[in-house]
């Protein structure tokens, strides 16, 4: 209870500062946007053509261990859309967050900026990597594929570690 009670007195500190979109941050929103209907849009439009059966999980080499019920597709949707909204909505408060420099009255907003932006690129990979796993899940449903591929995970990790290690830099740059 004591941490918590200084660690709510660190963030009282903080500015509190809103942070305007730019176009290209309305655009980056827009095109996570786009890429989640289009998700729930593949999976529509696919469900009636998958068998009763369909892959659920895969191992580390993309191969499927596991199958189930075809509503199982709809999971990584919902799961998707869920992360999207509360990305969206954390993103609004980056005096919360946890950074790796002390924030102060000259350099608050630009870290907010850049958790922010971070903030945005991870929804837009937590998407696209859902909708890859059902895209190659239903491909393989239909006999068109078999399983996640043994790229699949390396390619995930890159791409979740890469941006991250990114932001983390610059927001030690821009202390």
């Amino acid at each position: 209870m004591k941490l918590f009670i200084e660690r709510k007195k660190k963030m009282d500190k903080r500015p509190k500062i809103e942070i305007k979109l730019t176009n290209t941050d309305k655009a980056i929103e827009l095109i996570g946007f786009l890429i989640l209907i289009a998700f729930w849009g593949i999976i529509i439009v696919s469900y009636n053509n998958l068998p009763e059966q369909i892959p659920i999980h895969y191992n580390g080499f993309g191969e499927v261990d596991n199958y189930s019920k075809k509503s199982s597709i709809f999971l990584l949707p919902i799961i998707g859309s869920f992360l999207f909204i509360i990305l969206t909505l954390i993103s609004k408060n980056p005096e919360s967050f946890n950074y790796n420099v002390k924030i102060t009255e000259q350099n608050a907003e630009s870290q907010y900026r850049n958790s922010v932006n971070m903030m945005r690129i991870m929804k837009i990979i937590v998407i696209i990597i859902f909708f890859l796993i059902d895209f190659k899940t239903i491909k393989t449903s239909l006999g068109k594929s078999e399983g996640l591929g043994i790229w699949f995970l390396p390619m995930t990790l890159a791409i979740i570690f890469i941006p991250i290690i990114y932001f983390a830099y610059k927001s030690y740059k821009l202390k």
